[in-house]
């Protein structure tokens, strides 16, 4: 079964571990979600952010200092 990887110096999809992992995000299952690798990581932002909001109420006042 082939992995693919995006590479971040060349902008594009790349079958198999061509270039350092430094510059790759992967492995893969498809060409399709390896171009698709910015959509994923603004969903888990959203969702994050969504998960943070939910533990602190959405009210940052309520918070208190780590240590008190």
């Amino acid at each position: 079964m082939s992995r693919f990887y995006w590479c971040l110096s060349h902008e594009t999809v790349e079958e198999g571990a061509r270039c350092r992992a430094l510059e790759r995000l992967g492995p893969y299952e498809s060409p399709e979600a390896a171009r698709a690798w910015r959509d994923r990581l603004e969903q888990r932002d959203e969702s994050w952010q969504a998960e943070d909001e939910r533990w602190s109420d959405g009210d940052a006042e309520n918070e208190t200092p780590a240590g008190r």
